[in-house]
This record gives C-alpha cells, sequence and structure tokens, in this order.
C-alpha cells in the first residue's frame, strides 16, 4: 500500500480519474440572449417581408409592440445595436459635451416651456385623502381551467376568423362608441373579450361621466376587472378592435335600417371626403375619397384635419354626408370599407412628432361608385354584389 504524503501524491495516483472536473454548461438563457433572440424574430420579418411589423394582424402587432418597447429603451437600444442588421431601430448614440447637446437631444420636448413658465405652476394636484380615496388598480388573476375552457375555443375561433379575413383589425377611437360588452379586442398584441360592462354615472373632476367595473377575459387565461374608461384608454394607446364577422354586421345592419320614427335619435354620420393635398402621391390620385363616420357634426371633426394623419395631413372638401338613425355609424362604415378593400389606399404618412402612420379610410374608387354602394347598403342588395376594381363596375355576384 503506497503511503502519500502530500496531496500532489494524491491527484497523481488518480488513474480512474475520480477527482477530474468537467465545466458544466448551462442550458438556460440570460435576460440579454433572451432579448437578443427576440429581437431576431423582427429581423427575420423585416427581412422576409421588406418593412416593419404593422397592425394589420395579430402575430404582427406583437411584433410592433415589441419593436416600439425596444426603440423606447435606451439600455436595449445600446445591447441591441450590433444586431440591428437592417437599421429598424434607427439608433443614434448622442454625445453630451455641452447643454446645448442636452437641449437639442429632447425629441420628447419635454425642456419645451412657453412664455408664462407653466411648469413652474402646480395645477390638479390631488390631496393625500384623494389618493386614499382613489380606486384600487385592477390586476389580472388565472381564470380555473375548466372555466375557461369555453372561452379558449372561441379565442382559437376569433383568430382563424381574422387569418381568414372574415373579422379585421381595426383603430381604437372612441371609448362610448367603441366600448362594447360582448366584443372582442386586442391590447398589447393580446386577445381580450369584454365579457360585462357594469356602467353607471361617476363624478371625475366637474363632470358626470359613465364608468364602472368590467369583467375581462384574456386569450392567456387570466381575467381582470379594471375600470371601463382605463379599459379605453389602455386600448385607444395600443389595442385594436376586432370587428364583428361580416354576417352579424349586415345582420344588425340591415335588421334597424330604414326605419326611421319621429322620435328617434341620430347615431352618427358617415362622410365622404376629397383631400386638398398637395403631396405628389396622392395629387397623381384621380379618385381618391375618404369614407369615414362621425359621432359629432362632421364639419367640426374636419375642422383640424391639416394636422391629423387620417385626414393625410392635409385639409379637405366634405364631399357629402349621411345622417345615421338606428344603426352603428361604424358598422355601417365597416361593411362600406370591405366591399371597396382591394382598392383602400396604401400610403404612409408622418405627423408633425415624426411619427409614421398609414390610414386605412381612402379608397381610389370613382364618386358615383360609392353612392351606390351606400344605397344597395339601405336597400339590403349588397349582399349580392361586388366591386370590380377592374372595370370600375359594382357587379351582380
Amino acid at each position: 500500500m503506497n503511503n502519500k504524503l502530500t496531496l500532489e501524491d494524491i491527484f497523481n495516483d488518480d488513474d480512474f480519474g475520480i477527482l477530474d472536473t468537467v465545466e458544466t454548461v448551462s442550458n438556460i438563457k440570460s435576460e440579454d440572449e433572451r432579448l437578443i433572440e427576440s429581437f431576431q424574430e423582427i429581423n427575420a420579418f423585416f427581412e422576409k417581408y421588406k418593412r416593419e411589423p404593422s397592425a394589420n394582424s395579430i402575430p404582427e402587432f406583437k411584433l410592433l409592440s415589441r419593436l416600439k418597447t425596444l426603440k423606447s429603451d435606451i439600455k436595449k437600444l445600446e445591447l441591441l445595436k450590433d444586431y440591428d442588421s437592417y437599421n429598424i431601430l434607427n439608433y443614434k448614440k448622442i454625445e453630451i459635451n455641452s447643454v446645448n447637446d442636452i437641449l437639442d437631444d429632447d425629441n420628447l420636448g419635454i425642456l419645451d416651456i412657453d412664455d408664462s413658465m407653466n411648469i413652474f405652476k402646480l395645477k390638479n394636484i390631488p390631496s393625500s385623502k384623494n389618493r386614499e380615496e382613489t380606486d384600487f388598480v385592477a390586476r389580472r388573476k388565472p381564470i380555473k381551467e375548466t372555466d375557461f375552457k369555453i372561452h379558449e375555443t372561441a379565442f382559437k375561433k376569433i383568430h382563424q376568423e381574422l387569418k381568414s379575413g372574415i373579422r379585421k383589425l381595426t383603430d381604437f377611437k372612441d371609448v362610448e362608441q367603441n366600448l362594447e360588452q360582448g366584443k372582442y379586442y386586442i391590447l398589447d398584441g393580446l386577445l381580450l373579450l369584454l365579457e360585462k360592462v357594469n356602467i353607471g354615472d361617476r363624478k371625475i373632476k366637474d363632470r358626470i361621466r359613465k364608468d364602472g367595473r368590467t369583467k375581462i377575459i384574456f386569450e392567456n387565461g387570466t381575467k381582470s376587472n379594471m375600470l371601463y374608461r382605463s379599459l379605453g384608454k389602455a386600448l385607444y394607446n395600443n389595442g385594436k378592435i376586432v370587428t364583428d364577422s361580416d354576417k352579424s354586421v349586415e345582420d344588425e345592419l340591415y335588421k334597424n335600417i330604414n326605419m326611421i320614427r319621429e322620435d328617434d335619435i341620430e347615431t352618427g354620420w358617415i362622410y365622404i371626403l376629397k383631400s386638398k393635398s398637395t403631396h405628389k402621391d396622392i395629387v397623381k390620385l384621380k379618385d381618391l375619397y375618404k369614407i369615414g363616420y362621425s359621432t359629432t357634426d362632421v364639419k367640426e371633426r374636419i375642422k383640424n384635419a391639416a394636422k391629423e394623419p387620417t385626414y393625410l395631413m392635409a385639409d379637405v372638401h366634405l364631399i357629402n354626408s349621411f345622417k345615421c338613425y338606428n344603426v352603428n355609424p361604424q358598422k355601417f362604415e365597416q361593411l362600406l370599407h370591405r366591399f371597396f378593400g382591394e382598392v383602400c389606399l396604401n400610403i404612409d404618412i408622418h405627423d408633425n412628432k415624426a411619427r409614421r402612420l398609414t390610414p386605412r379610410e381612402w379608397f381610389v374608387v370613382p364618386l358615383d361608385i360609392i353612392n351606390q354602394a351606400i344605397d344597395l347598403i339601405l336597400s339590403g342588395e349588397i349582399v349580392n354584389y361586388k366591386y370590380d376594381s377592374s372595370n370600375l363596375k359594382i357587379l351582380n355576384q
């Protein structure tokens, strides 16, 4: 039996390699690796389609939301700059050498002040009592698997109908017009059902407004009871409306249309506009019209058209307007947009803050064709017709 005098003797006598160590490799990805991998999905999308993701479908909307989040985080931009093969992030490192450099880099206008120095005037600061009485922030809670099954089937059907074009995604514009019990929406890339709304009068500052708790079901198996107006604000900032299927829109529209009585109250206006834009790509389009709806007087609605991307950042001519009774004017508008979908204008417009937007309510179609389509909707016969954009005719199907 050999006597081991030192540790070195022991290590040198390890004939079976018992003391050998093997470096272990972890399969767990770091936070940075996950961030890079998520950005590579956006790169792959750009490489395939030669454009940034848009809000036209749920998968694209998720990528678009992710891209917006990345662009707003300077630390993430710094990490991802070497992976930005197509300059999607448009990242520029700013050298700060003076106070002027700081002021020049204020893209969000945080440092802007007016002549009266209103920045130093405190207004609308709630007291501690008001803060104590502030309603709690609704949190999402998991739903029991057995209770969620029926919703899960419905969510899958909605995804299929969006993919096939039976349903579409549209912009969320107004809480009281666009937020309806039983309807589906997209919030931060996640599909949700507004299952129930309990609305009552609520005093907000010096005004009485409709508000209340909701019951919201999300496609990831969670639920929330956030306030009605809070949901509307969230959808306005980063959400979309999932339209009804074409058949349900038509059924509701034709059930109520042409049934005007003396005690009926108008629900809005469908309007037709022509742009006064001098942009070369717009001027060359002879039969370009915007078909939209408004819950307020149309002339009042379009008075600031030159400042709004939805009006192509230009003043407009009001060609015609139609009062709507007993019908949701938004559904009326949806039906027209579906009918003329293949001639929808596809153009990017930048607002005063250099944000890129794509208006979806402008169509290249002769005015007399638009008027024919409106007449067919009013009579309920439009289901038997289609628009032939090649020959500029409405044809019987």
